[in-house]
This record gives structure tokens, sequence and C-alpha cells, in this order.
């Protein structure tokens, strides 16, 4: 049975010697595959698509320490999965209640950009994690690799949930996956992505784990 999370994990060459090399240009930096963070029982798993050179790839934890995660944990803290509104490093005390990240790709890839096979690759992780979780998920995805890789992981067809900001997809094993538009830099200051938008998918998540 596969693992959740491998600290050690070089099965995608060119990821592992990517990180190789970012562990001798920033020894201070974590540099590893950036493990899960949150409730071991939660009611919410988050999807992101993979960790930022200078955020999660840095700190260890996922979407903390970089532009990403303003949006992010600031919603999260107003709608009561988070004990603060800002996430800075893996040792500054903050807690998910009822609420888990991870990311599809566990590993920073260059320019942000996995292959498929690398994401592929890293997906029986995903798939482990969500069976090791409580039947009665919710599941938001951030972004259409994120939806993807939730499919994947699950053994769903791909063409029979489409990806859309907003879109509740009631899944065979009675689980929920939500989409977001990622929470990015460039998705935000764009305002493909603004925060009324954001709050909105969290207002239908939180009905829905109240249910």
């Amino acid at each position: 049975m596969t693992q959740v999370y491998d600290s050690e994990c070089r099965r995608c060459g060119r990821l592992a010697g990517f990180l190789d090399q970012v562990r001798d240009r920033y020894p201070d930096y974590f540099a590893h595959p950036v493990p899960p963070f949150g409730d071991n029982r939660p009611k919410l798993l988050i999807v992101g698509l993979a960790p930022g050179m200078h955020g999660a790839n840095r700190t260890g934890r996922p979407f903390t320490g970089d532009y990403a995660g303003v949006l992010l944990y600031q919603t999260l803290h107003k709608f009561g999965f988070a004990s603060a509104d800002v996430s800075l490093s893996a040792s500054d005390g903050l807690q998910l209640q009822g609420c888990r990240i991870t990311n599809a790709v566990k590993c920073l890839p260059p320019e942000n950009k996995p292959t498929g096979s690398e994401i592929n690759m890293c997906n029986s992780y995903l798939a482990a994690e969500i069976m090791a979780l409580p039947p009665q998920l919710v599941i938001l995805a951030l972004g259409n690799i994120a939806h993807q890789a939730v499919l994947k992981a699950l053994g769903l067809k791909l063409g029979a949930y489409k990806f859309s900001h907003g879109a509740r997809h009631q899944l065979p094993d009675g689980r929920v996956l939500y989409d977001s538009f990622h929470c990015s830099r460039y998705n935000t200051q764009t305002r493909r992505l603004t925060e009324a938008m954001f709050h909105s998918v969290f207002e239908s998540i939180l009905e829905e784990t109240r249910r």
C-alpha cells in the first residue's frame, strides 16, 4: 500500500535533481517533498498544485511564506478552519481545525510547471491520502490540475466532471468535490479570482460540512 508522504521520494528524476540544485543554492530551505498540513480527520481537504520556490519549498508547509497563501489563510481563518489569518513558517503555531492542505505534486517543479508524467507519478500519494481520510469528505481543488488529480486519485473519468470555478461535484462514493481558481498572485492581481469569489466557495463548503 502506498504511503501518504515520503520525505525522501525521488521517483521523478527531473524534480529530484532540481531539488538537489535548490538545496545547494539555498541551504536553509526545506527543499524536499512538502508534507500535507492540518487535521488528520478533516471535514475539508484542500488540494493545490505544487510547492512554490520561496513559499512551501522554503518553509516546508503548503501555501506558507509567499503570496499564494495570503488569501487562502485569511479565508480559512474567516470561516473557522484556521487559528490565525496568516501562515509565516512551519513553526509559527498556526493550527488548522477540521481542514487539511495538500498538493497534487509534493515537490517543487521548475518554473512551477510539473509535467503530466510527474503529476501522474505523484498521484498515488494523493490517492492514499484521500483513502485514509473520513469518507464524508469535502474536497476543494484549487485549479484544474488539482481538480484532475483528485479525479485520477479516485479512479474517476476526467470528462465526467468538468472544472469550473464554484462548481460542486457529487462523487459516486459520497465525497463532494468543489472547484476554485487557484489563489495565485496572477489570478488575484488580475482579478480572475476575487476575495468575494473565493469566499463564496467557502460559504458553500461551510454549509456542506455542517450537513
